[in-house]
């Protein structure tokens, strides 16, 4: 009975043991598979990000925008990928840390973005890429601090401005040098798309791949158009802004096509935070051109720019790389700026930072169609979590001034975002345990990071 008995141990410790060793396996493939650089299956693309300033969910057709005409994003989106679950931050620098880092601004630190910090730029270079930056860089607190402007940060070029256009007037830089001043406001869509397409006819090298970070200032507050589009659309001086951004990025794309770097050539399209939208800071804020509106839609989300809402977090973005992405597909997954470093990194064959939290993921299999899952959570600043179709906010979450709702309690929220885009509904009560877990697992994405003062600084 006993040798029996023994026999059967031993047989059930093999079956655990292997199939042990078979989960093992299985989880060690799939992490090796999601750390393994995609470029040895995918030749290495060029990169161009477009990035606006301000612009709503709802401002383009693709994403039911009536009002304005954008019938070159609304191509892009026909010709590659759009994403409807996209995250950015809530504001101007934030948005841009996490952007170029990879990392949540607790820890890459925002307008105050340190030296220290390694941009996709300074790694892309390690993989040969040519790297170019015009438009807003606003993360050295808006001042000509040489270590933290884009040459020391890993762009070979850049042209731009160091901050936003609050008092209607802007300083350029063309690498670390003044390259003068300007009020004219309705010139700049226009300037640094010639500048972007100056790059690429003739300051790339051909024989390289590049990437190129094209950071509009529009539509960012002291908005303007150019005189072929002021008063020309049906959504007053804001619609003529979204339409002659609309124009130039079709015709940047047309430069593109011309130089045969279509096929060869990733383009992502996307926005830094959600529109200005709040009556507080529209009654306080001067200098606008007379009986301008000059905010944006946010479509079916609630609140804009500074708010850890919906409309403050979530904006359009559209990928494009012919014969890669899928054409003409709309996906759900959550996807965020945090990701395009460690995409890029797994795109172009480069290792990510080991000294550091990185907290994107690399996001290719969702470019590509091959998975349609993203990322399993994503964390609002000093405000929440979301879960899947679930999203907390903590009684004391984070808003700008100008976003604070006056009717808001200070209470724990919780959405069904599946169900309830808008967060109309506060389900925290009816489901204390999932308040629990989500609170829990925002804390663990903190950790001991938080931002300092200066960090928030301008």
């Amino acid at each position: 009975m006993n040798a029996q008995t023994n026999q059967l141990k031993k047989q059930r410790n093999v079956r655990v043991f292997h199939i042990t060793s078979r989960l093992i396996l299985s989880l060690l493939s799939v992490e090796m598979l999601l750390s393994l650089p995609a470029a040895k299956a995918v030749d290495c693309p060029n990169i161009l990000i477009i990035f606006t300033d301000d612009q709503g969910y709802g401002d383009l057709g693709c994403y039911g925008s009536t009002l304005n005409k954008t019938p070159r994003l609304d191509q892009l989106a026909a010709e590659g990928t759009r994403f409807t679950s996209f995250y950015s931050q809530t504001v101007c620098g934030p948005s841009r840390s996490a952007l170029l880092t990879g990392r949540h601004p607790i820890r890459s630190k925002g307008w105050g973005m340190p030296a220290t910090e390694i941009t996709f730029a300074e790694k892309l270079k390690t993989s040969g890429y040519q790297t170019a930056c015009i438009g807003k860089w606003d993360v050295s607190n808006r001042k000509p601090i040489i270590e933290r402007m884009p040459n020391a940060q890993g762009f070979d070029y850049y042209f731009g401005t160091l901050g936003a256009n609050d008092g209607g007037k802007v300083t350029f830089h063309e690498n670390n040098q003044l390259a003068g001043t300007t009020r004219d406001m309705g010139s700049l869509t226009t300037l640094y798309t010639n500048k972007a397409i100056e790059y690429l006819k003739n300051r790339r090298d051909p024989s390289q791949p590049f990437v190129l970070y094209l950071a509009h200032t529009m539509m960012h507050t002291i908005i303007d158009a150019s005189d072929r589009f002021r008063g020309k659309s049906e959504g007053d001086l804001y619609g003529d802004v979204v339409e002659e951004f609309d124009y130039e990025t079709g015709r940047l794309l047309d430069v593109v096509d011309e130089l045969g770097l279509r096929d060869s050539t990733l383009v992502i399209y996307t926005s830094d935070n959600g529109p200005w939208n709040q009556d507080k800071y529209i009654k306080k804020k001067k200098g606008h051109p007379a009986d301008s509106v000059f905010w944006g839609d946010a479509g079916p989300l609630r609140n804009g720019k500074g708010s850890p809402y919906e409309g403050g977090y979530r904006l359009p973005c559209i990928v494009r790389w012919p014969g890669k992405v899928p054409a003409g597909r709309t996906s759900d997954a959550i996807f965020a700026t945090i990701d395009f470093l460690p995409t890029f990194a797994a795109l172009a064959g480069y290792s990510l930072p080991e000294d550091r939290q990185i907290d994107g993921i690399n996001q290719t299999q969702l470019l590509l169609g091959k998975h349609n899952t993203g990322r399993r959570q994503f964390y609002f600043h000093n405000a929440g979590i979301r879960v899947g179709k679930w999203k907390y906010l903590k009684p004391d979450a984070f808003f700008h001034g100008y976003a604070v709702e006056d009717g808001r309690k200070k209470v724990a929220e919780l959405f069904d975002l599946e169900n309830d885009l808008e967060e109309t509904t506060n389900l925290a009560l009816r489901n204390p345990e999932k308040v629990a877990e989500l609170k829990s697992l925002m804390e663990a994405v903190e950790g001991q990071d938080r931002l300092r003062p200066e960090d928030s600084r301008r």
